[in-house]
């Protein structure tokens, strides 16, 4: 687990210069770093750096930016390959020096050249610079584990595993990317982060889940050299989800057996380490199941981590303690304050480096922070409610498409004289959902108003994500959970977990997010995962193997930041400043008058224009964020 970043360029960026960039990420990686810089034809350099978190091979050798043995290509890596020693096995012909999966990359891509990540399984975003071709390859794993942007313009490309080596780079050029996009800014209030490949900044981009960036030197007619792009998908939820439909087990047991086999091994991989190893446990169904697997093939206690919350409303760390004593786990557990999660909101923008805005980011900053005082890597159960479907809204999705043909005759009844405005909430939500492209999202109207009247821009794109209709799928939950998979798990989820963990130089491992796993899950049939309202019914039965079902069955209470109690509270002073006229005109980003009032109502009754001040704690939540951000990486610089 690494930060990664470089460059290839036509301007002069020094070694001192690389080394700053480097070392902006130094809680990534705190164990070692490198940083090199290559001559390229027609007078381009290319630069890459890396800051190292040891896992595999913990002796030098495992050091980079690393080199074939051949010297003709370079990688600097972020991330774990868990199944390399499987790919090394047909590698024999290559000189291997070291024990890590960096140089199985290296000697995987001498022999099937770029199609090589597509053998492998784990999270990772690499840089691999073939100067034979003449190419840099930016590489991201399929579902997004590992972030990695890219700064583009017509001289230079700059990547890196955070934002703040780009923006130390472009000052550095004479350049500033201080330019917010506007086109996503609605959208993030709504959503409250930002998907892939859109950013905080134009001109800057996220590599996609699954995606690669050809970056190739390219000589013109005149005699100069060009940089040119070229990205593609090497693994798509869509194509992936159609080609692996109705392929896998058609009979219940089976499939639970065969997913028992799979993520076992899933477990076992994850679990391969030179340093400690433990384990997220909320004493949920998901970190319950991976936590049984683990423990079940390990020879000793395994050390598990939870957050407890002294609000009895909120707190089920108790429920992680029962089962952690089921399983025989070393448990330790944390019981927290509101004093101790407002701390930390002031540090959140230096380790986002974009507005984020889901504001379980604090809890499990605070459950990383723990589990980092024994433990190196942490295994979590991430993905289990995307690709099992386990959230509440896909039941209410699902409710929803069964009435949807009402929903089009209120809506028709509706627009007569206006009457659809005094529908009561549940039926006016049906009767506005008419947009095909959108049918699973249930469009809020007046939040959607609101950050659309706050972040107005001229071609913004739309709060709401306008591609469902591409999935091809007529079940609005199984689509629903597509949509999820493409934006909401690696756009929030797996953003969350990677930079709250990498404050502290933890790295988390996914078992449920390996390759075989999530392609299982699309094969299998729909009523294995959902069936009477039962939501991921195969996880669940096979959560029952290791944990007893009186133990896992209970209802949920979850855990949410009383956002609106801050917003009024230990937080308005900071809001006002943020949202004051003076502050909003000077910034320029926001409708300054629209904004002040819709905060000042928001504050003063609860009410900023329509439905209850918590309704609009998200959104004020938001902006807060935004505005934070804005301060200290604009304003400021961070």
């Amino acid at each position: 687990m690494c930060g990664i970043c470089g460059f290839v360029s036509q301007k002069r960026i020094t070694q001192d210069r690389l080394k700053a960039m480097n070392d902006t990420m130094y809680h990534r990686g705190p164990d070692d770093s490198g940083e090199e810089i290559y001559d390229a034809p027609g007078g381009v350099g290319v630069g890459f750096a890396q800051r190292r978190l040891s896992i595999l091979d913990l002796s030098p050798l495992g050091h980079q930016p690393m080199h074939s043995c051949d010297g003709r290509v370079t990688i600097v890596y972020n991330g774990e390959i868990y199944n390399y020693r499987e790919i090394k096995k047909e590698l024999a012909d290559y000189p291997f020096v070291s024990a890590c999966d960096t140089e199985v990359i290296l000697a995987a891509y001498l022999k099937w050249g770029i199609l090589c990540f597509e053998r492998f399984s784990g999270m990772f975003a690499a840089a691999i610079y073939d100067r034979q071709k003449n190419e840099v390859y930016l590489c991201r794993d399929r579902i997004g584990k590992k972030p990695l942007y890219y700064w583009q313009e017509s001289q230079s490309i700059v990547f890196a595993s955070e934002l703040k080596p780009i923006i130390m780079a472009m000052d550095d050029a004479g350049e500033h990317i201080k330019e917010v996009n506007r086109q996503v800014l609605g959208r993030y209030l709504y959503q409250q982060y930002i998907n892939a490949p859109d950013t905080v900044f134009r001109n800057v981009y996220k590599v996609e889940p699954g995606g690669i960036v050809k970056i190739g030197l390219r000589k013109t007619a005149g005699g100069e050299t060009k940089l040119e792009t070229t990205k593609w998908k090497y693994w798509d939820v869509k194509t992936i989800y159609h080609k692996k439909k109705s392929t896998g087990p058609t009979d219940f047991s089976d499939a639970v057996s065969e997913l028992r086999r799979i993520l076992e091994r899933a477990v076992r991989q994850r679990m391969i380490a030179d340093v400690p190893l433990g384990a997220f446990l909320s004493g949920g169904y998901d970190s319950s199941l991976v936590t049984g697997i683990a423990q079940s093939v390990s020879e000793v206690p395994i050390k598990t981590f939870c957050i407890g919350f002294k609000d009895k409303e909120y707190n089920e760390a108790h429920f992680a303690k029962e089962v952690a004593e089921h399983l025989g786990t070393r448990h330790t557990e944390l019981y927290i304050e509101e004093k101790d999660m407002l701390k930390l909101v002031e540090s959140l923008p230096r380790y986002y480096d974009e507005p984020f805005a889901d504001s379980s980011q604090i809890a499990t900053m605070l459950v990383s922070k723990l589990a980092k005082q024994d433990v190196t890597v942490a295994l979590s159960g991430d993905g289990g409610d995307e690709f099992f479907c386990g959230y509440n809204i896909y039941k209410k999705v699902a409710q929803a498409q069964k009435l949807d043909c009402l929903g089009a005759i209120a809506h028709c009844i509706g627009r007569l004289g206006g009457l659809e405005k005094y529908y009561p909430f549940k039926l006016r939500v049906i009767s506005q959902n008419r947009n095909h492209k959108a049918k699973t999202q249930f469009i809020a109207g007046n939040y959607v108003e609101a950050a659309e009247n706050m972040a107005y821009a001229e071609a913004a794109k739309p709060c709401y994500y306008d591609w469902e209709d591409e999935y091809q799928e007529r079940s609005w939950q199984e689509r629903r959970m597509l949509l999820d998979i493409d934006a909401y798990l690696p756009g929030d989820i797996l953003c969350k977990v990677d930079r709250a963990s990498m404050k502290y130089s933890l790295e988390a491992r996914c078992p449920l997010l390996d390759t075989q796993v999530m392609e299982f899950a699309f094969s299998i049939p729909h009523d294995f995962k959902y069936k009477n309202g039962i939501k991921k019914r195969i996880l669940k039965e096979l959560a029952y193997q290791y944990v007893p079902k009186e133990l896992l069955d209970r209802p949920k209470t979850g855990f949410g930041v009383p956002l609106d109690k801050w917003l009024r509270g230990p937080l308005k002073s900071m809001l006002l400043d943020y949202t004051s006229k003076e502050f909003l005109e000077k910034q320029g980003i926001f409708q300054a008058d629209y904004t002040v009032n819709f905060v000042q109502r928001y504050i003063k009754t609860g009410d900023a224009g329509a439905g209850s001040g918590e309704n609009y704690s998200r959104l004020v939540w938001a902006l807060l964020v935004f505005q934070q951000w804005y301060d200290s990486y604009v304003l400021r610089r961070i």
